[in-house]
């Protein structure tokens, strides 16, 4: 039987918030990717990568700090750095435990780049909080050079950053040669690495992309059979963390939407996840969406546990 196509999206929870957590974390990430490659998922992976690009992004700015002959890394490298370092883990602890089953499909880690339009309204109004604290000192050296920045009474202050909504993805040929080539990508980690396009040239942009929006995308893109979320919570629930919450087990678009009307979703949380739901299924409504947890993918698998969305 042919392999179905998927696009899995991976959360915080599956790579942890350090360099020693994420090197755990993915082992527990790779059985249950080797979980859906043993059902018969075709798998394209994508990635959060917000602690990893806000580490780096600390690092290389305390390295412009003590040494002046280095100059700050802009976001768009601090994101490639982040695919490669994140991709480097994940590729090797799933290709490990493919290799300890008897799987010898190949597993490859692409750089990606992603098409922001550079009058987005998200760059007028940032939310995405990066880097360090920092001193008001720092801060107003932040907003002379064109930066946003916050206020966090009693710790200081912190860079923000727009999260414009994903254009094209530049290496999507790639990843559809080699995805139908039969092997697992991970490929727009981090949402990708945001660029804006001037004529024939890309540039790196001072931005984040939202990495559930990505995921909604690429498997728009590649026509997938099942975009799968995999984050912190085994389903959604509807008033979620008050004492009458309760599990959706399915749902379709319509009744997705009501819920956001409902304010069901928190907006940092569910919201983008349930979004990209409803994307990719407007754009391919023969597909589905789960979502669920690392830890109960295979129950979800058997219809025991997550949430199934339909169109």
């Amino acid at each position: 039987m042919e392999n179905k196509k998927a696009v899995v999206s991976l959360g915080h929870e599956a790579l942890g918030y350090t360099t020693l957590e994420q090197m755990e974390a993915v082992k527990l990430t790779a059985k249950a990717l080797a979980d859906l490659a043993e059902a018969g998922y075709q798998l394209n992976i994508t990635h959060s990568n917000g602690p990893q690009v806000s580490m780096i992004h600390k690092a290389m700015t305390e390295l412009r700090r003590i040494y002046i002959d280095y100059t700050p890394a802009p976001m768009s490298v601090c994101s490639a750095m982040s695919q490669g370092y994140v991709g480097y883990d994940l590729q090797n602890s799933l290709k490990s435990e493919l290799t300890s089953r008897g799987i010898s499909t190949p597993v490859c880690t692409i750089l990606t780049q992603v098409v922001v339009d550079p009058y987005d309204e998200a760059f007028y109004s940032p939310t995405k909080v990066i880097g360090r604290y920092m001193s008001k000192e720092d801060a107003d050296n932040e907003i002379k050079k064109g930066n946003f920045v916050k206020e966090v009474p009693g710790k200081g202050y912190l860079r923000i950053v727009a999260a414009p909504a994903p254009l094209e993805i530049v290496e999507l040929d790639t990843i559809k040669t080699l995805s139908d080539a039969g092997q697992i990508v991970i490929a727009c980690g981090g949402g990708g690495i945001p660029v804006i396009q001037q004529k024939h040239v890309l540039k790196g942009a001072s931005a984040v992309i939202e990495k559930d929006a990505i995921a909604g995308k690429l498997a728009s893109d590649l026509c997938a059979d099942k975009l799968i979320i995999l984050t912190s919570v085994p389903c959604v629930y509807t008033n979620f963390e008050k004492e009458d919450q309760a599990p959706i087990e399915k749902m379709d678009v319509a009744t997705c939407e009501k819920y956001i009307e409902e304010n069901q979703f928190g907006e940092t949380n569910m919201l983008p996840k349930i979004e990209a739901a409803i994307s990719f299924l407007k754009t391919n409504p023969q597909g589905s969406v789960l979502i669920t947890s690392i830890a109960k993918v295979s129950d979800a698998l058997k219809g025991k546990a997550g949430t199934l969305i339909t169109a």
